[in-house]
């Protein structure tokens, strides 16, 4: 059976903010790929409220530090998901955006999903932003991980974020890196300079490189 991508009555969700006047749709599955994908993960649930579901593949042996989290948010509200097999991490993503009790949900996997398992997750959001509308809460985002250049099929929107060579040779607090949005169903690509210092954020758009 063939699952649509989204129902054309869907209404429009409101937009997450990401880094500077950037925003993702929520109510929809969003991609992040590249070496620095969990920092701009962990940026967008400092800009969230209420708690975050992270799903990660239990059989690899990094670990995500929460306590690494407390700079950008709280590591209390993180619900931390251990998953014995890419199955279970996807039935499990799918589950937590299904509910619409978590307005953040994250899953990390080591390979892109499918046209199909992608699809599965946008009817879960749909489906948790519909139970969050009746319960006053906001609809849910759902964000995957990846590394490299990522490559789910049918993700609303892929992001690449990489360490940037820094601007001084003097020893500074600044941290630069080159942000870059590959795909999106209504936006061209294009890239940015992002520059993070520990109280503010500089995002400077540059000359788009082959992605």
């Amino acid at each position: 059976m063939s699952l649509p991508i989204h129902s054309q009555s869907r209404r429009t969700e409101p937009e997450q903010p990401l880094v500077g006047d950037l925003a993702l749709r929520r109510g929809r599955v969003h991609e992040f790929c590249g070496p620095s994908r969990i920092l701009l993960a962990a940026r967008v649930m400092a800009r969230t409220q209420g708690p975050v579901v992270w799903i990660r593949p239990g059989w690899v042996a990094e670990r995500l530090n929460a306590a690494g989290l407390q700079p950008l948010a709280d590591p209390s509200r993180l619900i931390l998901v251990q998953a014995d097999r890419d199955e279970t991490l996807l039935w499990s993503a799918e589950e937590a955006l299904r509910s619409g009790a978590a307005p953040l949900v994250i899953a990390e996997l080591l390979s892109p999903p499918a046209l199909t398992p992608t699809r599965r997750l946008h009817l879960a959001t749909e489906t948790g932003a519909e139970a969050a509308r009746r319960d006053g809460f906001t609809a849910p985002l759902g964000l995957i991980l990846l590394p490299g250049q990522g490559g789910a099929q049918g993700s609303e929107s892929r992001w690449h974020m990489a360490p940037a060579p820094s601007r001084t040779l003097l020893w500074s607090d600044e941290e630069n890196f080159t942000l870059t949005r590959l795909r999106a169903r209504l936006l061209p690509p294009a890239s940015w300079s992002l520059r993070l210092t520990p109280r503010s954020e500089v995002l400077d758009p540059r000359p788009l490189a082959d992605p």
